[in-house]
């Protein structure tokens, strides 16, 4: 094995024993969520770019979803914390999707073995997701959005502002009730 295989190998056995995060491994650390109070203080959402495949829909762009509320959700399917996001960013599709919310994942991998388009939809099938998918291979989307961590969320509004951001797990009722607010629907 090599060393770096090995190093992989014992951070995983090390999160999934402790539950705890190992830094460089993957990176969801939790940082405080921004929130932006007013539209015309948040930044536009830059447009998906770099995108090799599509899942779950044809092309989407962030101006053919002007109107819409959307859910742009960094994530990669060997992440364990992206993964334990995936049944409320689910659930939140569910609950809102009829209503005019729009979740696109934006699937950028951390490895080379979650670049396969076949594991990604793979992933899609496991989790049960039926929202739009955009595999990010080349990290295009991610550097638009100057992400920096898996997993993150960014909610937009109708006019494609920017109006909260969340990076890591938890906060799944502040993401809500931001939707909601946004839908004007009851959380």
């Amino acid at each position: 094995m090599t060393f770096k295989l090995l190093t992989v190998a014992a951070a995983l056995v090390g999160v999934s024993v402790t539950g705890a995060v190992i830094p460089g491994i993957c990176d969801e650390a939790t940082p405080a969520p921004v929130k932006i109070a007013a539209a015309t203080q948040a930044a536009t959402a830059p447009d998906f770019a770099g995108i090799s495949n599509w899942f779950n829909s044809k092309p989407l762009s962030i101006a053919d979803l002007r109107g819409k509320v959307v859910l742009v959700d960094f994530w990669t399917y060997g992440c364990v914390n992206c993964v334990n996001t995936l049944p409320h960013v689910t659930d939140l599709y569910a609950k809102y999707k009829d209503k005019g919310l729009v979740v696109v994942g934006v699937h950028t991998p951390e490895f080379p073995f979650e670049r396969s388009a076949s594991n990604v939809q793979a992933a899609l099938k496991r989790h049960g997701i039926t929202y739009p998918v955009a595999q990010d291979n080349d990290s295009k989307t991610w550097d638009a959005y100057r992400n920096q961590y898996w997993p993150a969320q960014y909610v937009i509004d109708q006019s494609g502002k920017i109006v909260f951001q969340h990076a890591g797990e938890g906060r799944y009722d502040e993401i809500d009730r931001t939707v909601a607010k946004l839908l004007n629907a009851s959380s």
